[in-house]
């Protein structure tokens, strides 16, 4: 059993499609826990009905301070982060446990295999909104989308051990409302030893497209990237590409690579040198702008 940790923003259709696919297709009852922000809508409402444990804030603090807050109430020993606009297909659990149970340490950082209408990892359209949303053509194909087990990360859902998140204060909350804060939360576990960073074929998710955070005007996003790159002396991509190995967007899909094993250090090449002397002629131009 995990525990659950979802922050919401005044999105409440999509956080009760959520959290009903996860008790409707879990094999496990695990504890799910909702940082609320705002809560404009009936999302209180909601969980005081349901008996799902919850904190909330009368403003929006951001992913990162909400999953936070949220993450202290948990009672398991594993970290499930999710974001509020996905469905969890069948056997997601399943998949979790064979990974973690196959490890004697705790030294690691598996994430979903996700399916979208027009992108992801996964192209299989099963619509754009809860409104629209086939779920029966979901639970009838989702099994023959096979992908493969992925080297790198994909952000959320992720499963971090506890005691893991424990030890690196979870997400940083300077990049809140969130954008870089993945990759941040990646490179203090890399920092922390974490070398095993696996995307699961079998655990699946479709996602409605960053209903989260992404697609409310009123929400003013920060500059993860020169946050990132001012903490860390490198952007985000340069990380990704060589310390993760992970996937990057092309043609408004995901590229991978198939998961090989535990990571190493960085190959200092050609590449590598180059990415890195840009990173380093961006992080200067930071420093006299001032930005």
């Amino acid at each position: 059993m995990c525990s659950i940790i979802i922050p919401t923003f005044n999105n409440f259709h999509y956080l009760r499609l959520t959290i009903d696919s996860i008790k409707k297709n879990s094999n496990y009852n695990h504890e799910i826990i909702v940082h609320v922000n705002e809560g404009l809508d009936d999302t209180l409402s909601f969980l005081k009905k349901n008996n799902i444990v919850h904190t909330f804030s009368p403003k929006n603090l951001g992913l990162c301070s909400a999953t936070n807050i949220a993450s202290k109430k948990a009672t398991t020993d594993f970290i499930l982060y999710s974001h509020d606009d996905m469905y969890y297909c069948p056997g997601w659990d399943l998949a979790l446990e064979r990974e973690v149970n196959n490890l004697q340490h705790n030294l690691y950082y598996f994430s979903s295999t996700m399916i979208e209408q027009n992108s992801g990892h996964i192209a299989f359209d099963c619509g754009s909104t809860y409104e629209n949303f086939n779920e029966s053509k979901l639970l009838e194909n989702y099994n023959k989308l096979n992908y493969y087990d992925y080297q790198g990360s994909h952000w959320a859902p992720h499963l971090i051990h506890r005691t893991l998140w424990d030890q690196i204060n979870g997400f940083s909350q300077e990049f809140d409302p969130g954008i870089g804060s993945d990759p941040d939360l990646n490179m203090k576990l890399w920092k922390a030893g974490v070398r095993i960073f696996k995307g699961l074929n079998k655990f699946k998710v479709y996602h409605f497209g960053s209903i989260s955070l992404r697609k409310k005007p009123e929400l003013k996003v920060n500059k993860g990237t020169n946050t990132f790159l001012k903490k860390w002396g490198i952007t985000p991509v340069f990380f990704t590409k060589h310390y993760l190995k992970g996937g990057l967007f092309s043609d408004n899909t995901i590229s991978t690579m198939p998961y090989s094993g535990p990571l190493n250090e960085p190959k200092i090449n050609l590449s590598y040198l180059v990415g890195k002397i840009i990173c380093g002629l961006k992080f200067l131009k930071l420093i006299i702008l001032k930005k």
